[in-house]
């Protein structure tokens, strides 16, 4: 099979992790006899730096053009302690999904049985944890207008706004994946209080009799957050509008015990997009200490979503447990034992890929 891909390292560790990624899809390519071309392209403070704009229109271009999109990090401190910059590397990134047409964020959660005294929640409540979070990622405040700052400086303003489309396509997205699942949905929402959310609420409603083998049920954003805490079993698929689903994510990586674990794939109406949950760890760059597994973790979820090779993204998976239960693993996980650097885990990776 041929795979073409764009290669979008970012900023921050994205070049690091990114490298990991690319050896270890090489190396599963070879042995599965497929043939990968990709070419690299800028996107964030990296192309602010170089064209003065966060997604260049040749980035976009690339990404049309190619079969799937492996995405690093952006972010950079100059920007974020910046209130007043105009452009921002973040702009890149919600001006990429708006175009690229990714309205569905998918995030699976699980846990590592190796890993599970990492996280902070207790063994019994996170042991055996398997669900997946459906995050709306086109509309909604992120990309509501009008929005702005008043002349004086004292008073901002978003605005939330969604539509029927925009709620009923990544609807039918989560209930395709709770049919594959256990054949349950839970669609998280405010609808006591927020507008959008009753719209969403009502929609939903109205497509749940469509798909009768899957129990829908519906939780207040405020609850399902308790809830991840308190009993992350009692998830299978969940869906939510785009902020909601930033935060609930970011909070469901503690039941793994590191960001550094978590992939996620962007689908939609073109290109489809695999990237790590985390940052740009600005911090850790050019140190070769960063987790590189959710970005290794985000190639296997593109053989599996994005070119349909199950067999493919299982043999990294498979890699990747390994490295785990062998400890060979970055400082974040290490606990207390020896730290491998993010080149010796991908490395150590690569090796088990090609066996």
């Amino acid at each position: 099979m041929q795979l073409k891909i764009a290669v979008l390292p970012g900023d921050g560790i994205g070049p690091e992790i990114m490298k990991q990624a690319l050896n270890i899809t090489s190396a599963v390519c070879e042995k599965f006899g497929h043939t990968l071309t990709y070419k690299e392209a800028i996107v964030g403070a990296c192309a602010i730096d170089a064209t003065g704009d966060p997604y260049p229109a040749e980035t976009h271009e690339l990404c049309m053009q190619s079969d799937a999109v492996l995405f690093g990090a952006i972010g950079d401190p100059k920007y974020d302690n910046d209130p007043n910059a105009k452009v921002r590397p973040e702009q890149g990134l919600l001006r990429m999904r708006k175009q690229l047409g990714l309205y569905g964020n998918i995030r699976p959660v699980m846990t590592f049985p190796s890993l599970v005294h990492k996280s902070p929640l207790r063994a019994d409540l996170v042991d055996g944890a398997d669900f997946v979070c459906i995050r709306e990622l086109t509309g909604g405040m992120y990309f509501g207008r009008p929005q702005g700052r008043s002349e004086d400086g004292n008073t901002a303003y978003d605005t939330c706004v969604y539509t029927r489309e925009e709620i009923e396509r990544v609807l039918h997205l989560a209930y395709k994946f709770a049919g594959q699942r256990r054949k349950k949905l839970t669609v998280v929402d405010k609808a006591n209080v927020i507008a959008t959310s009753r719209l969403w609420r009502q929609i939903a409603q109205e497509i749940a009799p469509q798909y009768p083998d899957i129990e829908t049920d519906f939780l207040f954003v405020d609850n399902a957050a308790m809830r991840i805490i308190q009993w992350p079993k009692s998830f299978d698929v969940m869906v939510t509008e785009n902020l909601f689903g930033d935060i609930l994510t970011d909070e469901a990586s503690v039941i793994t015990g590191s960001l550094g674990l978590l992939p996620s794939a962007s689908v939609g109406l073109h290109t489809s997009l695999f990237e790590p949950i985390h940052g740009s760890y600005p911090q850790a760059t050019g140190k070769n200490i960063a987790n590189p597994l959710a970005m290794i973790l985000s190639a296997a979820l593109m053989f599996e979503y994005g070119f349909n090779l199950m067999e493919e993204g299982a043999l990294i998976r498979k890699a990747v447990n390994a490295s785990l239960e062998t400890g060979v693993v970055t400082e974040d996980i290490a606990d207390g034992g020896k730290a491998y650097s993010t080149s010796d885990v991908g490395e150590w990776i690569e090796r088990f890929v090609r066996g």
